[in-house]
């Protein structure tokens, strides 16, 4: 199972970082569209994030594993672009757990 957790500020809600792991076992290593689509959605966030605001998130990354910690942003027009992407992240990983619940467990956490 693949497990999501979304951290929130507990102020406003804006979401400071995020954390992805395991695997959905859906099907065979290569065949798995489960898996394809929650590393499609967060690693295709991470590059849109640094793409288009220029900012850098820090992350680490293994088999397996993701996790994004959003760095401080002094710009509030790049912050609210910033969160704009991880939203859609977290409404396109929600998508996917709509359809396939048995394999991706999504939990949001307040901090």
């Amino acid at each position: 199972m693949i497990n999501v957790r979304i951290t929130r500020a507990s102020a406003q809600g804006a979401i400071v970082g995020f954390a992805v792991k395991g695997h959905a076992e859906y099907a065979k290593n290569g065949r798995d569209i489960v898996c394809a689509g929650v590393s499609t959605v967060t690693v295709g966030t991470v590059n849109s994030i640094e793409s288009l605001t220029g900012v850098v998130l820090d992350t680490s990354m293994k088999d397996g594993f993701l996790s994004g910690t959003l760095v401080p942003v002094d710009d509030p027009e790049v912050s609210a672009k910033v969160q704009l992407l991880l939203e859609s992240m977290v409404l396109m990983l929600g998508d996917i757990a709509d359809s396939y619940g048995k394999y991706i467990k999504i939990q949001e956490v307040i901090i």
